[in-house]
């Protein structure tokens, strides 16, 4: 009823669907239901996103009328969302947030903690009207003064909330908001490595391949569970590769022995692996990556990538889900497949104990692989991260070998660039945060972040350089 109220007063259509009523059951088949979460389409350079962007501007509050039952009045709300829209093609909306809950006083708090800038409120504003319920309204940073909506203050560079005569800090007030649920789901936990070593490894040329390709293949495999392989395709097929996704099927044992078949006829042509991202197999128990491990140590499969990284100077790369396979099949950091065992570098859980799904800054240690000869040592990444299992493990003399090897490429940094453990910047708490590695000759790259998923328009909110140049070096190589 409220959806069918909602059609009708704001004059628009839904598309929607019921859970219950998609796939089939028993012998009732129903076709597949298109739904809509209040999803819709615009020009990149109208998104705005909510945190504040700058000290010194005016905050204002744009509210519609309520009814009787405290909804929004239809002609009422359109009228603010007219406004909005309007004044965001302007370009004089910075950041803009709808409040829920909490009202306009949590949308103000988590406006001002996104970039730590500080928030004095106008004397006007009463605590009722800031804590009350506006569903439909819109808190909006502005580039300069406008006349419109309710003055709510003003941003500040001194990094606190300032109502009237009192004043707390950012800080204090996200503790005290992250503090409600850290004993439950804990955010911040004890680090485990307090100093590591910031590498750096330079690589001015490598053995080009014996045969040239003007455009690469890309054999990309595509395993129950995968979910990367689009961006994995989209990526190499942008740096003027020719990506080929092949589905493995593994519904019955002859399946399986076809996939490996086609798989190895397909390595043949190939000049590069690529293993994306996903949950392979569901993220089996004990770890992730073992459906991809047994199809590759199979004997043509193997035979094939054998012959493709040391007769035909090819590149492998794994991602993620992916990375995982590499580290299981030893391909990193011995740089072939070998029966690996306890002594073996490893892939595990996140000490966090959950998923984690955001962005974080890597910095290049060595550039010692042609996957990485578009950059230097030193220069700092932003790259998503999405994965429960990676934390990257092994010996501290093996660690300590690889890095005086340069195989060590990438690692988790914090905001002034020094590799951490800090769970805020390495996510998973890789020991010398370490979130990439190579094979002996570079040829071989395992990195847990998805360097795959850039373009534009995207991350618009987050600064940070997102062009690792990965994959158009991966084709110059062969060039």
């Amino acid at each position: 009823l409220g959806a069918f109220r909602a059609q009708k007063e704001l004059e628009i259509a839904a598309i929607g669907g019921k859970d219950s009523m998609s796939g089939s059951f028993e012998d009732l088949d129903v076709p597949p239901t298109l739904v809509s979460f209040a999803v819709t389409t615009d020009q990149v350079g109208h998104i705005v996103s909510p945190e504040f962007k700058g000290a010194g501007h005016p905050v204002v509050w744009l509210c519609p009328e309520y009814g009787p039952d405290g909804l929004p009045v239809a002609a009422s709300l359109k009228k603010v969302y007219q406004s909005v829209n309007r004044l965001m093609k302007k370009g004089k909306v910075l950041a803009a947030y709808t409040a829920t809950f909490g009202g306009v006083a949590e949308a103000v708090l988590k406006m001002a903690l996104g970039n730590g800038i500080g928030f004095r409120f106008d004397e006007g504003c009463t605590l009722d009207e800031l804590f009350a319920y506006s569903y439909g309204s819109f808190v909006l940073e502005l580039t300069e003064q406008e006349e419109i909506g309710l003055p709510l203050g003003v941003t500040t560079e001194e990094g606190s909330f300032t109502w009237r005569e009192e004043s707390i800090p950012l800080q204090e007030l996200q503790e005290a908001y992250e503090g409600k649920l850290e004993p439950i789901y804990p955010c911040n936990i004890a680090q485990g490595q307090k100093e590591i070593p910031t590498l750096s490894a330079h690589g001015d040329s490598w053995k080009k391949p014996l045969i040239k390709a003007a455009k690469p293949r890309v054999l990309i495999p595509v395993f129950p569970g995968t979910n990367c392989e689009y961006d994995a395709a989209k990526a190499m097929a942008a740096a003027g590769a020719e990506p080929e996704i092949v589905v493995i099927k593994n519904l019955t044992a002859g399946a399986i022995a076809q996939s490996m078949e086609h798989v190895a006829q397909r390595l043949a042509q190939a000049q590069i692996v690529f293993l994306p991202g996903g949950f392979s197999g569901g993220d089996e128990p004990d770890g992730s990556a073992k459906l991809i491990t047994s199809f590759f140590r199979s004997g043509q499969v193997k035979e094939q990538v054998n012959e493709l990284l040391k007769n035909r100077d090819g590149l492998m790369l794994g991602v993620c889900n992916g990375f995982q396979a590499l580290i299981k099949l030893g391909l990193v950091p011995y740089g072939e497949i070998v029966d690996t065992d306890e002594t073996c570098p490893t892939l595990t859980f996140n000490t966090i104990g959950r998923h984690q799904s955001r962005l974080v800054r890597t910095r290049v240690a060595s550039n010692q692989s042609p996957w990485l000869m578009k950059t230097q040592p030193g220069e700092i990444y932003t790259v998503p991260i999405s994965h429960g299992e990676g934390r990257f493990l092994a010996s501290e003399e093996l660690v300590r070998q690889l890095a005086e090897r340069g195989q060590i490429a990438t690692q988790y940094v914090d905001l002034a660039g020094n590799p951490t453990s800090d769970i805020h910047y390495n996510p998973n708490n890789s020991v010398w945060a370490i979130e990439g590695i190579t094979s002996p000759d570079g040829r071989v790259f395992g990195k847990m972040g998805h360097t795959e998923r850039t373009g534009p328009g995207l991350y618009r909110n987050v600064p940070g350089d997102y062009d690792m140049k990965l994959f158009r070096a991966a084709v110059e190589y062969f060039q």
